[in-house]
């Protein structure tokens, strides 16, 4: 899940990048690139580095043990 935080510095930094004109409407365009940021991310379904790096070393113990049944039984060629 995407931290909330960076979603608001994300949607600051690009209310802040308008402008001096548009500087007038920054706190509303700041709730609209939230909410789209937000509703974006969201779809991605995206998974924190924690969570990556825990799949990626169960992957790692699966094709250990794949490794080690193949040479323990080869397959028929």
């Amino acid at each position: 899940m995407i931290d909330p935080q960076k979603i608001d510095t994300i949607s600051r930094k690009l209310a802040d990048a308008l402008p001096a004109g548009g500087q007038q409407i920054a706190s509303d365009l700041r709730q609209r690139f939230r909410s789209i940021l937000s509703t974006a991310l969201e779809g991605m379904e995206l998974v924190s580095r924690e969570e990556f790096e825990v799949q990626k070393a169960v992957l790692r113990r699966s094709r250990e043990k794949i490794e080690a049944l193949e040479k323990r039984f080869p397959a028929n060629k």
